[in-house]
Parts: structure tokens; sequence; C-alpha cells
């Protein structure tokens, strides 16, 4: 015979209630904020060249902007070493100490003879 779920009271329940009351909280405030209207930007501004040169510090730009170049280079340090980061992710050590490259460019020929044992290297 089967029996009616129980709703399981306790102390268990109040991160839960706490996350519903944040929900709550952060409702009001956005609804009942506001905004001013939208002051766009001048007429025959142009902004992406504003952009670039703001990242570089120069101030030839329509619109006025703060400098983005150590937002910049650091950046592209990050991008730099995400990279070295997955290069040395893509080589590991073999069984002699030697350093094998395990992402291969050959579409995946060699890793599915060697796992299937076909013949056939290309």
């Amino acid at each position: 015979m089967t029996t009616k779920p129980e709703l399981k009271l306790g102390s268990h329940l109040v991160p839960g209630l706490a996350a519903v009351a944040l929900f709550v909280v952060m409702a009001a405030v956005f609804v009942t904020a506001a905004f001013p209207d939208p002051q766009g930007f001048a007429d025959g501004a142009n902004i992406t060249a504003s952009i670039g040169y703001a990242m570089f510090n120069l101030g030839f730009g329509d619109v006025a902007g703060e400098s983005f170049l150590v937002a910049f280079i650091l950046m592209g340090i990050t991008l730099d070493v995400a990279l070295d980061g997955a290069l040395h992710l893509a080589k590991h050590e073999g069984d002699e100490g030697q350093t094998e490259t395990v992402l291969l460019a050959d579409g995946g020929r060699r890793l599915k003879n060697k796992l299937f044992d076909e013949g056939g290297d290309d």
C-alpha cells in the first residue's frame, strides 16, 4: 500500500526561506527603482573610434572616456596564460619520461587505429 508524501519540516528549510526572502527584497527594490531618462550621445559621435581611443588613453575621441590600457594589457596576459595552460594540458609525459602530444592534428585517425587495432596508418 502506498502512502501520501509528507512535508518534512525542520531547520533544513531555512536556506530556502532565506533565498525566497532575498528574492522578494530584490524584486521590491528593482520594481520601485526610478531611472532617469536615457541621455544618448551627441549627434554624429563616433562611438567605436572613441572606445578605441579611450582604450589607449588617447584624447581624440568624440565621447570622453577613461583609460583602459591597463585592462587591455591584463586581458592580453590572461589570454596568453590561458593559451599556455591549454597547451600544457594537451601534453603529458609518456612511459619513458618523454613528452608526447595528446592532441593530434590528424582528425583522430591515429587514436582510432590504436583503440580499435586497425591497420593502415596514414
